[in-house]
């Protein structure tokens, strides 16, 4: 059996023609979505990119390895102790370990490893490609590795390649010479002036006014990627920067595809696309980045072409990154590592059947620090760390009927609130009874002194508001947030 597994960095499934997207962003991506099985429901448990990318390879959540950010102690893999043998639960549990044991060659062409120094990625790969730039690789920084191992691999049998490309994640890069395809594309219908206006009311990193995190600066390397968004123009130039990198990503993959026709082998290829976050592009008032536990950051796409799977199904039920281990497990015959946390979503690729959980719990910690429960039509977040977005510690949307956020509800539903309040101490109290030692690494990164990305930013930041007449704020997050200054 030949696997292809498309791992494409802060791609957002509402930006893709086969999930309703008004643009052609991703021809090749819809064919692949026509001919397997599209995933409506499929979120990152834990975001994002280091603990996301964490949570897939383990099949666990970040509560219990430990990594649930970009840095101190929860940006390492928890240790076993005394339990570790000669060697650690990644050797048996790991991803590609799944392949392994079914006797197959495994392949990765990525970076990441050595972007987050997440060298546990490693585990169960019998072949490594680190395409060298850190996570600033353009698809063209990478294609051509991919075409050589196709080139000298593809007509073996019996492989599984993993494929790390990044032209969707900041600063937006598709080179300038691809142009814009969506120069006449109207912006998404909820992106007005009005929507846009208040949003640049609003404080907090990756604002409309501070899109580098905290304040207007711009990269000439990256003139798709404005600094502010000061009105209209530049709301498309965000919108346009992003869309360009997933269509100049699409046509790379159309690239790979087209290699493995020449090789005699696409027919028979099973082919995986997923990614490891979303991207918000306004939700919450946020742009360009991935920085909260909700759906703009943490829904993923998920497209399966699988040997005997139904083509052209869709699954609609909620399941998380940290599924796919022992999906593939189960789709091999072998049995499920015991400390996996996820479940077999495999009767959705066998025969289309509705397999999905009631409500997924969404972690994140390395801009802020969240919990949210994403259940029916609800959306509940709670707040521990703001970030210095000032968010209130509890907020509740209907994502059914405000897909973007503009619209906290929980003063409205205080009962659907305490529901999924209920929801999320009872997961806690699960994953702490199923925990090795006493610790959430929730509370680690606060003790740490909060996310990763806020740690000595906050004089800084109230310098840039109280000069972008938002002066309001300051005394505000210093009162949230006394040790940042």
């Amino acid at each position: 059996m030949r696997i292809l597994f498309l791992d494409l960095d802060t791609l957002r499934p509402d930006h893709l023609g086969c999930y309703g997207y008004h643009r052609n962003t991703s021809p090749t991506l819809d064919a692949l979505a026509r001919d397997g099985v599209r995933f409506d429901g499929y979120y990152c448990s834990d975001a994002p990119c280091l603990p996301s990318r964490a949570a897939l390879m383990s099949g666990r959540f970040g509560i219990h390895t430990g990594v649930v950010g970009h840095g101190g102690t929860a940006a390492d893999m928890r240790l076993e102790g005394d339990a570790r043998r000669f060697r650690d639960r990644m050797d048996r549990e790991a991803l590609p370990m799944v392949f392994r044991r079914a006797g197959l060659h495994t392949a990765s062409i990525s970076p990441f490893p050595e972007r987050h120094s997440a060298w546990w990625f490693n585990a169960g790969f019998n072949e490594l490609h680190n395409t060298g730039l850190g996570g600033m690789e353009s698809a063209e920084h990478v294609t051509p590795t991919v075409l050589r191992w196709i080139e000298q691999n593809a007509g073996r049998d019996d492989w599984f390649l993993h494929v790390n490309y990044w032209d969707p994640h900041t600063p937006y890069r598709a080179p300038a010479a691809f142009g814009n395809p969506f120069a006449d594309d109207p912006l998404p219908a909820w992106l007005t002036e009005e929507t846009l206006a208040r949003h640049r009311g609003m404080v907090g990193p990756h604002g409309a006014r501070e899109i580098s995190m905290f304040d207007n600066r711009t990269n000439p390397d990256f003139p798709r990627h404005p600094g502010e968004l000061a009105d209209m123009g530049d709301l498309r130039r965000m919108i346009d920067g992003y869309d360009c990198g997933i269509r100049y990503l699409d046509g790379h993959i159309a690239q790979l595809l087209a290699a493995f026709e020449r090789q005699g082998v696409l027919d028979d290829l099973a082919i995986i696309v997923s990614a490891d976050h979303g991207e918000n592009q306004g939700e919450l008032g946020i742009y360009g980045e991935h920085a909260t536990a909700d759906v703009g950051t943490c829904r993923i796409p998920l497209l399966i072409r699988w040997p005997g799977a139904p083509r052209g199904h869709v699954d609609r039920g909620l399941h998380y990154n940290l599924d796919l281990a022992p999906t593939l497990a189960d789709l091999f015959g072998q049995p499920a590592a015991p400390a996996w946390d996820g479940q077999s979503y495999a009767p959705a690729l066998r025969d289309g059947a509705a397999c999905g959980r009631d409500a997924l719990v969404l972690s994140q910690c390395a801009h802020v620090c969240q919990r949210s429960v994403r259940t029916g039509p609800w959306l509940y977040m709670r707040t521990y760390h703001d970030g210095f977005h000032l968010f209130p510690q509890e907020m509740l949307f209907n994502v059914e009927d405000d897909p973007h956020e503009q619209h906290d509800v929980a003063a409205d539903h205080p009962q659907i609130c305490h529901a999924a309040a209920h929801q999320l101490l009872g997961w806690h109290d699960a994953m702490m009874a199923t925990q090795t030692d006493a610790v959430d690494p929730l509370w680690t990164v606060m003790r740490e002194g909060g996310p990763e990305h806020t740690r000595g930013e906050l004089p800084r930041y109230a310098q840039y508001l109280e000069a972008t007449d938002r002066a309001w704020a300051v005394p505000e997050l210093r009162r949230r947030h006394p040790e940042a200054g």
